[in-house]
Protein backbone atom coordinates (compact mmCIF):
# COMPACT_ATOMS: atom_id res chain seq x y z
CA UNK A 1 0.00 0.00 0.00
CA UNK A 2 2.69 2.61 0.85
CA UNK A 3 4.47 1.98 -2.78
CA UNK A 4 0.87 2.69 -4.14
CA UNK A 5 0.81 5.99 -2.18
CA UNK A 6 4.46 6.90 -3.04
CA UNK A 7 3.05 7.30 -6.47
CA UNK A 8 1.14 10.40 -7.91
CA UNK A 9 -1.47 7.95 -9.33
CA UNK A 10 -2.02 6.68 -5.85
CA UNK A 11 -2.54 9.47 -4.10
CA UNK A 12 -4.87 10.80 -6.51
CA UNK A 13 -6.82 7.95 -5.90
CA UNK A 14 -6.96 8.14 -2.18
CA UNK A 15 -7.80 12.06 -2.27
CA UNK A 16 -10.56 11.09 -4.54
CA UNK A 17 -12.24 8.20 -2.74
CA UNK A 18 -11.75 10.14 0.78
CA UNK A 19 -13.77 13.23 -0.99
CA UNK A 20 -16.55 10.82 -1.95
CA UNK A 21 -16.99 9.71 1.88
CA UNK A 22 -19.44 11.59 3.57
CA UNK A 23 -18.58 14.18 6.29
CA UNK A 24 -14.86 13.89 5.18
CA UNK A 25 -15.37 14.99 1.68
CA UNK A 26 -13.28 17.66 0.05
CA UNK A 27 -12.78 18.65 3.65
CA UNK A 28 -10.59 16.05 4.67
CA UNK A 29 -9.52 14.80 0.99
CA UNK A 30 -7.66 18.28 0.50
CA UNK A 31 -5.34 18.29 3.34
CA UNK A 32 -4.75 14.71 3.17
CA UNK A 33 -3.87 14.61 -0.46
CA UNK A 34 -1.44 17.72 -0.02
CA UNK A 35 0.04 15.85 3.30
CA UNK A 36 0.74 12.55 1.13
CA UNK A 37 2.45 14.71 -1.74
CA UNK A 38 0.45 15.83 -4.30
CA UNK A 39 0.45 19.64 -5.31
CA UNK A 40 -2.70 21.83 -4.21
CA UNK A 41 -4.19 22.21 -7.51
CA UNK A 42 -3.86 18.65 -8.14
CA UNK A 43 -5.67 17.74 -4.71
CA UNK A 44 -8.38 20.57 -5.21
CA UNK A 45 -9.13 19.51 -8.76
CA UNK A 46 -9.56 15.86 -7.78
CA UNK A 47 -11.28 16.16 -4.23
CA UNK A 48 -13.79 18.19 -6.48
CA UNK A 49 -14.53 15.62 -8.96
CA UNK A 50 -14.80 12.72 -5.85
CA UNK A 51 -17.07 14.98 -4.27
CA UNK A 52 -19.23 15.31 -7.23
CA UNK A 53 -19.58 11.96 -7.84
CA UNK A 54 -22.04 10.80 -5.31
CA UNK A 55 -24.10 13.93 -6.21
CA UNK A 56 -26.13 12.75 -8.93
CA UNK A 57 -26.96 9.32 -7.19
CA UNK A 58 -28.25 10.77 -3.61
CA UNK A 59 -30.30 12.88 -5.72
CA UNK A 60 -32.14 10.29 -7.86
CA UNK A 61 -31.80 7.81 -5.41
CA UNK A 62 -31.69 8.32 -1.46
CA UNK A 63 -35.44 8.74 -1.03
CA UNK A 64 -35.70 4.88 -2.44
CA UNK A 65 -33.14 3.60 -0.54
CA UNK A 66 -34.96 5.42 3.14
CA UNK A 67 -37.67 3.61 1.63
CA UNK A 68 -35.97 0.22 1.46
CA UNK A 69 -34.25 0.95 5.18
CA UNK A 70 -37.35 1.55 6.54
CA UNK A 71 -38.85 -1.51 4.95
CA UNK A 72 -36.17 -4.14 5.08
CA UNK A 73 -34.46 -3.10 8.60
CA UNK A 74 -36.89 -1.32 10.85
CA UNK A 75 -33.90 -0.96 13.51
CA UNK A 76 -32.36 1.52 11.21
CA UNK A 77 -35.92 4.17 11.13
CA UNK A 78 -34.17 6.38 13.64
CA UNK A 79 -31.54 6.87 11.85
CA UNK A 80 -33.77 7.55 8.27
CA UNK A 81 -35.76 9.82 10.40
CA UNK A 82 -32.61 11.89 11.70
CA UNK A 83 -31.46 12.24 8.36
CA UNK A 84 -34.56 13.22 6.74
CA UNK A 85 -34.90 15.91 9.72
CA UNK A 86 -31.55 17.20 9.49
CA UNK A 87 -32.49 17.86 5.43
CA UNK A 88 -35.88 19.33 6.83
CA UNK A 89 -33.93 22.02 8.91
CA UNK A 90 -31.59 22.75 6.46
CA UNK A 91 -34.17 23.44 3.47
CA UNK A 92 -35.48 26.47 4.77
CA UNK A 93 -32.28 28.44 3.55
CA UNK A 94 -32.84 26.45 0.33
CA UNK A 95 -36.40 27.03 0.12
CA UNK A 96 -35.80 30.83 0.65
CA UNK A 97 -32.49 31.42 -1.56
CA UNK A 98 -33.22 28.99 -4.02
CA UNK A 99 -30.23 28.41 -5.76
CA UNK A 100 -28.28 30.63 -3.97
CA UNK A 101 -29.31 28.85 -0.84
CA UNK A 102 -27.84 25.52 -1.95
CA UNK A 103 -25.00 26.57 -3.27
CA UNK A 104 -24.15 28.40 0.11
CA UNK A 105 -25.22 25.46 2.54
CA UNK A 106 -22.65 23.07 0.27
CA UNK A 107 -19.90 25.72 0.34
CA UNK A 108 -19.73 26.47 3.87
CA UNK A 109 -17.11 23.98 5.15
CA UNK A 110 -18.28 23.09 8.45
CA UNK A 111 -19.83 19.83 10.36
CA UNK A 112 -23.10 19.04 8.64
CA UNK A 113 -23.09 21.03 5.23
CA UNK A 114 -21.19 19.87 2.39
CA UNK A 115 -22.19 18.14 -1.10
CA UNK A 116 -23.98 15.39 0.98
CA UNK A 117 -26.21 17.31 3.20
CA UNK A 118 -26.79 19.27 0.04
CA UNK A 119 -27.36 16.40 -2.59
CA UNK A 120 -30.08 15.03 0.99
CA UNK A 121 -31.50 18.60 1.12
CA UNK A 122 -32.11 18.67 -2.89
CA UNK A 123 -33.96 15.48 -2.78
CA UNK A 124 -36.15 15.90 0.02
CA UNK A 125 -37.54 18.81 -1.28
CA UNK A 126 -37.78 17.22 -4.83
CA UNK A 127 -35.62 19.60 -6.54
CA UNK A 128 -34.89 18.38 -10.14
CA UNK A 129 -31.27 17.16 -10.91
CA UNK A 130 -31.25 20.07 -13.32
CA UNK A 131 -31.38 23.16 -11.09
CA UNK A 132 -29.47 21.01 -7.97
CA UNK A 133 -26.54 19.98 -9.80
CA UNK A 134 -25.21 23.27 -10.84
CA UNK A 135 -25.97 24.96 -7.06
CA UNK A 136 -24.28 21.73 -5.53
CA UNK A 137 -21.09 21.71 -7.88
CA UNK A 138 -20.57 25.35 -7.81
CA UNK A 139 -20.55 24.82 -3.73
CA UNK A 140 -18.45 22.31 -3.86
CA UNK A 141 -15.90 24.37 -5.53
CA UNK A 142 -16.34 27.29 -3.15
CA UNK A 143 -15.72 24.67 -0.37
CA UNK A 144 -12.44 23.59 -1.98
CA UNK A 145 -11.26 27.03 -2.28
CA UNK A 146 -11.99 27.82 1.46
CA UNK A 147 -10.66 25.00 2.71
CA UNK A 148 -7.50 25.21 0.35
CA UNK A 149 -7.11 28.21 1.52
CA UNK A 150 -7.60 27.77 4.75
CA UNK A 151 -5.02 24.56 4.98
CA UNK A 152 -2.51 25.63 2.72
CA UNK A 153 -2.82 29.47 3.33
CA UNK A 154 -2.54 29.85 6.83
CA UNK A 155 -0.31 26.55 7.23
CA UNK A 156 2.34 28.33 5.27
CA UNK A 157 1.28 32.10 7.43
CA UNK A 158 1.60 29.85 10.13
CA UNK A 159 4.79 27.27 9.36
CA UNK A 160 7.07 29.58 6.43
Amino acid sequence: MSVFLSTTLGQMVLTFCIAMVPVLELRGAIPIGTAYGLDLWTAIFVSILGNLVPVPFIIIFIKKIFAWMRRRMPRLDGLVTGLEKRAADKSETVEKYAFWGLFILVAIPLPGTGAWTGSLVAAMMDMPMRKAFPAIALGVVGAGIIVAFVTYGAGRLLFS
